[in-house]
């Protein structure tokens, strides 16, 4: 019996939902035609004559402080509105529409399932939190003398900015020197290069330090990172000295536990054979010899595995990505996508386009729309989003709806500088898969309306950090607009409330400046909008004719 019920109630929501969703019009005149049939029960000449006769005796302040209690009105809804869209994120008005009126209009709840991956994404989000705006290495930042010095040449810009340098000058310090530099001419004069501001005065330095050791590694360095114009001259350079790191690095290796000055001394020998190492492979992706680049890259991680700081595998992956060996790039993600460990864009990214790659050829919106979306589609679609919610600034470069610039050399991930060090390197392996822009682009924004709002609170991540404009305004050049995470805009309701007060507040000081022309032209507006809606009604019979005729002839002498 309580099936039968609720079938019974089914099928009346249905007949509802579909008489108001194609029958609105016929409602409307049917409506008229029952108010004509009744208007002789109904009094509606007497009420006519009656409306004519109130109208007639209503003064002009009458007109005053209906138009100023209207505004007053219409203002406080607007700062409650505000308020509460501040609050909150969404119209109150809205909200109770949607919340309310909607299921009994037939609308579908389009709230996102709660699945085995919003727990992982609390799980990460809890380690995310601890280093929100930390600024990172790019691990594909480019040279300084063969790349960065060549676009400043080109077009006269610098495309590094001051802050980017010194943190640059930062790493090179920890990375490069130790305390025992002092004991070695060489590496001294190295320490003191690290730290200079003027890059012809780090030059110089490096050619000083070579002059005293031929086998100083960190000066081979930063001739190659600064003064080779060439990645054919940098790669030479890297090679020299990755001669001059290996025997340090053995010397040091030796004596490593002799005592804390050989420990460190060790470290920084470790640090330049890796980053010489990474650099050349590098070189060699950058001359085509992408096959060797990768051997480079899975050598470098299988001898020193424990630095993961250098994020060698964001490396590999783009490699990878320029061999098409999508099979190598899904286990090298199945390694690093994990979720005890940071995210990336690259990290996102690549999983979203290896997605996309299985449906993103034979993917269409029209027929997607129709049929609905399958299970292949809706893995795809769902690693869009994470990815769009991990870096939101990414599409727009992706989809060229923004010009790309030169990567910095540092980072903020989830920031417009990540975005743009990844565009940089990965448009081209977007553009190689057929289709998966075009998914991309149809899918992307879908993601800001699963992200709960006000950025409190985050869906699959921690809620994006609001610090990231203010860091990326530092590490991106002054001439390069930074983009900024998609606003939600105001609600429609918050947007005519507005205008509702704004025109009654207009016609509230018309009506107290001009009462008795605005006192007119409120009667030839109420009359003319009545006699339209009269004459719009269906056509009389022969029968009624008369009192159509009669209805004509009152309202025309009202």
């Amino acid at each position: 019996m309580a099936e039968a019920a609720t079938g019974f109630l089914e099928q009346l929501k249905s007949c509802m939902v579909w008489s108001w969703t194609y029958l609105w019009t016929v409602w409307f005149f049917f409506m008229l035609f029952l108010v004509y049939i009744l208007r002789v029960p109904l009094k509606i000449n007497d009420n006519l004559s009656t409306v004519s006769m109130f109208l007639n005796t209503l003064t002009p302040k009458f007109y005053v402080a209906l138009t100023g209690t209207s505004s007053l009105i219409s203002g406080l809804i607007l700062i409650f509105e505000w308020w509460y869209f501040r609050k909150y994120g969404t119209s109150f008005i809205e909200q109770v529409s949607v919340s309310h009126l909607r299921p009994l209009l037939g609308g579908v709840d389009n709230s996102p399932p709660s699945n085995s991956n919003t727990s992982n994404g609390d799980a990460d989000s809890s380690r995310q939190s601890v280093s929100e705006c930390k600024v990172w290495r790019n691990p594909l930042n480019l040279f300084r003398g063969a790349e960065y010095n060549r676009y400043t040449w080109v077009t006269g810009r610098e495309p590094l900015t001051y802050y980017d340098m010194n943190l640059s000058a930062q790493d090179h310090q920890t990375f490069f020197t130790c305390d025992t530099d002092h004991m070695r001419p060489a590496d001294a004069i190295m320490q003191k290069a690290w730290r200079e501001r003027n890059p012809q005065a780090r030059i110089s330095a490096a050619h000083e330090a070579l002059e005293l050791n031929y086998r100083c590694a960190t000066a081979f360095i930063l001739l190659a990172e600064e003064e080779a114009t060439t990645i054919v001259e940098a790669e030479k350079l890297f090679k020299q000295a990755l001669k001059a790191g290996e025997g340090c690095y053995r010397r040091s290796q030796q004596l490593q536990h002799h005592g804390a000055q050989y420990e460190a001394q060790h470290r920084r020998d470790t640090n330049v054979l890796v980053y010489i190492k990474r650099r050349l492979a590098m070189c060699a992706r950058k001359l085509g010899r992408t096959r060797e680049a990768v051997k480079m890259m899975r050598d470098l991680m299988k001898e020193f595995p424990l630095l993961s700081m250098f994020n060698i595998h964001e490396n590999l992956l783009e490699a990878l990505l320029e061999l098409q060996a999508y099979a190598d790039v899904q286990a090298v993600l199945a390694k690093y996508d994990d979720i005890s460990l940071p995210k990336s864009a690259t990290i996102c990214y690549t999983a979203a386009l290896l997605k996309a790659r299985a449906v993103s050829d034979k993917f269409s919106p029209e027929a997607a729309s129709r049929r609905g979306l399958s299970t292949a589609e809706m893995n795809a679609v769902e690693a869009i989003h994470r990815a769009v919610e991990f870096n939101p600034h990414v599409p727009k470069y992706l989809l060229e709806m923004k010009s790309l610039i030169l990567p910095p050399e540092h980072i903020l991930k989830r920031g417009d500088s990540e975005a743009i060090a990844y565009a940089f390197f990965h448009l081209q392996h977007w553009k190689r898969v057929e289709g998966a822009l075009n998914l991309l682009h149809c899918t992307w924004e879908g993601t800001f309306r699963m992200i709960p709002y006000p950025l409190e609170k985050g869906h699959l991540f921690y809620p994006y950090p609001i610090c990231t404009e203010t860091a990326d305004r530092e590490l991106l050049p002054s001439f390069h607009e930074v983009s900024v995470y998609p606003k939600k805009e105001l609600p429609f309701f918050i947007l005519f409330t507005a205008g509702l007060c704004s025109f009654t507040a207009m016609l509230a000081l018309l009506t107290h400046q001009f009462p008795e022309l605005m006192g007119v032209f409120a009667k030839a507006v109420s009359i003319h909008f009545l006699v339209h809606c009269l004459f719009n009604a269906p056509k009389p019979s022969l029968h009624n004719m008369y009192g159509w005729q009669h209805i004509h002839h009152d309202l025309l002498h009202i």
